[in-house]
């Protein structure tokens, strides 16, 4: 049997890492965690989970369709961690464009905890 490393990079199979927080079995427990189990949403097209750890503030800010079509029109390649605080994360996502160009989405996210949930607020993006 092939375990898939888990989409978010970590060391573990998707299975033992994103998979439980994705499928509601548990929630994420710290900001990173909930950004790692974002991206892998984001790899496996999971819209409805990007819209529920998207805190209420900021969540109309793109619509369902408009989240599923950035997921499903990009190649998501890997996710590098760069810096973490208690409740923000710097990252660069790195994905293949629809026309095949790599890219990097650079960011400085905040979230916040609300009821034991961890919620994406909004971020800084940066330039590549």
């Amino acid at each position: 049997m092939v375990t898939l490393s888990c989409y978010c990079g970590s060391d573990l199979s998707f299975e033992k890492c994103c998979e439980p927080i994705l499928s509601g079995k548990i929630k994420a427990t710290t900001a990173v965690a909930v950004m790692r189990s974002r991206y892998s949403a984001y790899a496996t097209h999971n819209a409805d989970y990007l819209i529920a750890t998207t805190h209420s503030s900021t969540r109309a800010t793109h619509s369902k369709d408009e989240i599923l079509y950035w997921a499903t029109s990009n190649q998501w390649q890997r996710l590098e961690i760069i810096r973490v605080t208690s409740n923000t994360v710097e990252f660069k996502a790195f994905y293949f464009n629809s026309s095949k160009q790599l890219q990097v989405h650079h960011e400085h996210s905040r979230f916040v905890e609300e009821n034991g949930q961890w919620m994406y607020v909004d971020g800084d993006y940066f330039e590549t």
